[in-house]
C-alpha cells in the first residue's frame, strides 16, 4: 500500500460530505470517537483521501498528522479508491511457491497499477494479501467475492475479460 500517489481525482459529493459531517456531529463529544468516525467515513467514501482526512481533522480538532498516522497504520483503511472490481492476489506461502508472485507481477503490468492501486477508469483495483485459506487451490486470486484457483499467468486475460 505504502506511499503510492493516488492518480484518480477526488470526486466526493455534497451528500457524502453531509453524511460525514453528521457522523462527526454525532460523535463530537465522545472520548475515543476518532476510530469510529474514520470507519464511518470509509463506509461513506469507500476510502480516506486527504480531502476526507482534512474534513475530519478540522471538524474534530485533531491534527491531520495524527489522522494520517492512524489511516496508514491500520490495514482496514485505504488511501486509494477501490475499483468496481477489487482483485486480491494471495501471496501467502502456498500460493507464492506455486507462482502467485508471477501472477501478481503480470496483473500489475496488464492493469498498469502497483499494489494498492486503482485503474484510472475506476474499474479494477489490485492488492496483495496473505493467506485466504484456499491453499489447496494455490495459487489463488479473488475478484470481489469470486475465487479463482490453480491459476497460471495465461489464465489472467480470460478472467479479466469476464469483467469488461
Amino acid at each position: 500500500m505504502g506511499s503510492q500517489i493516488n492518480t484518480i481525482p477526488f470526486a466526493g459529493t455534497k451528500e457524502q460530505e453531509a453524511a460525514l459531517l453528521k457522523v462527526i456531529a454525532d460523535h463530537k463529544d465522545d472520548k475515543g470517537a476518532l476510530m469510529p468516525v474514520l470507519q464511518k467515513a470509509q463506509e461513506i467514501y469507500g476510502y480516506l483521501p486527504i480531502e476526507v482526512q482534512s474534513i475530519i481533522s478540522n471538524e474534530m480538532n485533531v491534527p491531520l498528522e495524527k489522522i494520517y498516522g492512524i489511516v496508514t497504520f491500520y490495514s482496514q483503511f485505504s488511501l486509494s479508491p477501490k475499483g468496481k472490481y477489487n482483485i486480491s492476489v494471495c501471496l501467502g506461502t502456498a500460493c507464492y511457491v506455486k507462482g502467485s508472485g508471477d501472477i501478481f507481477d503480470k496483473l500489475q503490468d496488464m492493469l498498469g497499477v502497483k499494489d494498492g492501486g486503482c485503474t484510472a477508469d475506476g474499474k479494477f483495483s489490485l492488492e496483495s494479501c496473505r493467506c485466504i485459506g484456499a491453499c489447496g487451490l494455490a495459487p489463488v486470486l479473488t475478484i470481489n467475492e469470486d475465487v479463482y484457483g490453480k491459476l497460471t499467468v495465461d489464465d489472467l486475460e480470460g478472467i479479466l475479460a469476464k469483467y469488461e
